[in-house]
């Protein structure tokens, strides 16, 4: 089954990530859990505006998210939403039917 996940992000003043939110799910899975991961999408900061740095007083506003989809190991799935809770870089998780459309999938 494959699964959407959108992590939290911190960002620099330019909007630059400073971390990478999928390293913090790697230490939580098992071998064998995962078979695919795809980087999907990137939204920058609120914080960003139309400017290219951060005003000082937006710094608090330096949270952005990172899209990824994860192809996981059938039968593995309650490991790997294990794994996601653990990481505490998840913001959402949904599951994907086969068409990569969003599948009803109780969280």
């Amino acid at each position: 089954m494959k699964y959407q996940v959108t992590f939290r992000e911190r960002s620099d003043a330019e909007g630059k990530p400073t971390e990478n939110p999928p390293s913090f799910l790697e230490p939580e899975l098992v071998d064998g859990v995962v078979q695919d991961a795809v980087f999907v999408q990137r939204i920058e900061p609120e914080a960003i505006h139309s400017q290219e740095v951060m005003d000082e007083d937006d710094a608090f506003l330096s949270i952005g998210t990172e899209v990824w989809e994860y192809d996981v190991a059938e039968g593995r799935e309650q490991e790997f939403i294990d794994a996601l809770k653990n990481s505490q870089m998840v913001v959402e998780y949904e599951a994907l039917d086969d068409a990569g459309q969003l599948a009803n999938v109780e969280q």
